[in-house]
């Protein structure tokens, strides 16, 4: 079934296919960029244990107590109770923790409490991670009903309407307040800064606790939360820097360490505003906390690293795009208002990951757009990203699949994604991030954080939008980036298809839409249905006892898109926060539960996995007899298991 036996593998387990990526032309680099890479990539991997705590309080005392039973448990370990609890370790591994890492509810263990306790009475004090002063029986009273009581800690990530986010999420960014508490912290702070042009970005890098009633942040720093760990990737970033390819390289990278050593989110900014602003080095990297899928509030930086060098082949096509930025703000479907009168700064890049840690490990993004604060956009532009080698890899692992023939409508449909589907892929990628997420403003009154909890959703649905109208625009002929005016179509009906029914393969029976992502999908797609209804642009239609997508009328479903592009960039212009949850929770959270168990059930027959990941590679420093590093080996031969324990044993700590 599968081409490439490089990129699939045969390690799966619960809902996951794992892959491999090849680093092309990394032999091809100089030494000094190998060094550089190596030194990044070791930095990458240091703040792993952040991201861990940051996805749940108890993720790394779990994560710790499964490693040593799964190491020096000498009882059966081919009964099926133990199978299940190696099945729950390697989740715990790929998700960062013991929520899913897409829907974010908690798995549901295949072993019993009883059975768990059973194995840790066969195991010595000193192989548990027990904190100081408690014994094994306080310490299971503590973490059993974490692990097993559905109640306890249920989601990672809540955004239901109507709920305190903060006390109903268990992802570890709050202690002690309620989702009120911090919206007034926050209110109170924001006010202080309100006359400033350059506002930080509130609370990114911060755990808002309280203590003696006092509410107040603990800063993740050097000598603060996580101080250890990010002491680690501060030294393997100072060893970058001594090999950094230009002076505005290595000027970003000395930024990156003060902020790390100060905490200062003015830092911070500078840090973007220098990083954003250099371009001419073929080695690059994200390290930090980022992006605020993880917080319901939509505030804290989830910490995520990776390593990148430019495919400077494939580069030409994203630069043409970024070349003609300004053409794409000017003739938006948007209003005036919310157009950037001047797009400063795009760049856009064809890149192969080298390295994946933290919240982009093992499941990552495709393509990245950053900085993320409007105001530095607006000012000094973004970098975007395609990351073809791994959009390579999970299209080696797609082909002959039987997912096409399954689910789409006929052969004339299918014959259309087969011969531009990848070119469409990737160039919607393209879109969305180096124009999609770049476009527009906000109003100047209007607060970057309006939006609360549907903000990524609505962020998503702008930059998706922006990249379904352009895809279908004659300029990409014109420019040579699709090959006809017939090409579009391949998008739109994957596109749809999949908001419409095949996301649902990545739902519990039961469960709504919780993801960011999967409700931008969700949301374009039954808007539309909804509001093309009258004309028959688009419709479900059962076949042979199964439920497939009919578009009737390309064209009128592209003035669809255009039409909710611009009420989308207005509710993200002017901050309409009612909007967005009116939008949102109307057409992006709920799902038919007949069309759901349909979905399901066609989809497992296929035996497929709905989630992909990676194993990175080895990277081996090679030295010659004066202990000078003189080349860098790749290896890619590590197992998911081996990688994972390695790296817990070699990059521990927060």
């Amino acid at each position: 079934m599968q081409t490439d036996p490089f990129c699939y593998t045969d390690e799966r387990f619960a809902d996951i296919q794992m892959l491999r990526y090849r680093l092309n032309g990394f032999s091809a680099l100089s030494l000094r960029q190998k060094q550089l890479v190596y030194y990044l990539s070791e930095a990458t991997l240091c703040g792993r244990d952040i991201t861990f705590d940051q996805f749940g309080k108890y993720n790394l005392t779990i994560r710790q107590l499964l490693e040593s039973i799964y190491i020096h448990y000498e009882g059966d370990r081919t009964c099926s109770d133990f199978l299940a609890l190696e099945v729950y370790l390697k989740r715990v591994w790929f998700s960062n923790g013991i929520y899913h890492h897409y829907g974010c509810e908690k798995f549901v263990p295949g072993f019993s409490a009883s059975y768990l306790q059973d194995v840790i009475d066969t195991l010595d004090d000193s192989l548990l991670p027990l904190q100081k002063g408690q014994d094994r029986e306080a310490f299971i009273r503590e973490l059993f009903p974490v692990m097993f009581h559905p109640d306890v800690l249920p989601k990672r990530v809540n955004k239901a309407h109507g709920e305190d986010l903060v006390l109903t999420s268990a992802c570890h960014f709050y202690e002690e307040v309620t989702q009120q508490e911090v919206e007034q912290f926050y209110k109170t702070m924001k006010e202080r800064y309100a006359n400033d042009p350059q506002p930080p970005s509130f609370g990114l890098n911060s755990t808002v606790v309280k203590r003696n009633g006092i509410i107040q942040e603990d800063v993740w720093r050097i000598g603060g939360r996580y101080g250890k760990a990010i002491s680690k990737i501060v030294y393997w970033l100072g060893k970058a820097l001594n090999v950094a390819e230009d002076e505005g390289q290595r000027q970003y990278i000395s930024t990156l360490i003060k902020y790390y050593q100060t905490g200062d989110l003015r830092d911070f900014n500078q840090y973007c505003i220098e990083w954003v602003g250099e371009h001419e080095s073929r080695i690059d990297f994200i390290n930090g906390f980022i992006e605020v899928y993880g917080d319901p509030l939509g505030m804290k930086g989830s910490w995520e690293g990776i390593v990148e060098y430019k495919d400077l082949e494939a580069t030409k096509r994203t630069r043409l795009i970024a070349d003609n930025a300004q053409w794409f703000e000017d003739h938006s479907p948007v209003d005036p208002r919310f157009r950037k009168p001047q797009v400063k700064g795009v760049t856009a890049h064809v890149i192969c990951a080298a390295m994946l840690g933290g919240d982009e490990y093992p499941s990552t993004a495709i393509g990245i757009n950053l900085p993320n604060a409007d105001w530095i956009r607006a000012e000094y532009g973004s970098k975007s990203v395609t990351i073809g080698n791994l959009t390579e890899a999970y299209n080696k692992a797609a082909r002959g699949n039987g997912f096409k023939e399954e689910f789409v409508i006929d052969d004339i449909t299918i014959s259309l994604i087969e011969r531009y589907g990848d070119v469409c892929d990737d160039l919607h990628t393209d879109l969305h991030e180096c124009l999609g997420h770049g476009s527009g403003q906000l109003l100047p009154s209007t607060d970057p954080d309006a939006l609360k909890a549907y903000g990524n959703t609505i962020e998503e649905a702008r930059a998706d939008l922006f990249g379904l109208y352009y895809i279908a625009d004659t300029k990409l002929v014109e420019l040579g980036l699709t090959p006809d005016e017939e090409a579009y179509k391949s998008q739109y009906y994957t596109y749809m298809m999949n908001g419409l029914l095949t996301q649902l393969t990545r739902i519990h029976p039961g469960h709504q839409i919780e993801e960011a992502h999967m409700r931008n999908r969700s949301l374009i797609a039954h808007w539309c249905m909804e509001h093309g209804k009258d004309d028959g642009v688009m419709q479900l239609v059962r076949r042979d006892g199964k439920t497939f997508l009919k578009i009737n009328d390309y064209r009128k479903l592209r003035l669809l898109i255009a039409q909710l592009l611009a009420e989308i960039q207005r509710i993200k212009s002017e901050g309409d926060y009612e909007a967005a949850r009116t939008l949102v929770e109307r057409y992006a959270v709920k799902v038919d539960p007949v069309i759901h168990q349909e979905i399901l059930s066609r989809y497992q027959k296929l035996n497929l996995a709905p989630y992909k990941g990676f194993i990175n590679p080895v990277m081996i420093p090679v030295y010659d007899a004066q202990g000078e590093m003189i080349d860098v080996s790749l290896d890619y031969t590590e197992g998911y298991a081996q990688q994972m324990l390695r790296y817990s044993r070699e990059y521990g700590g927060v």
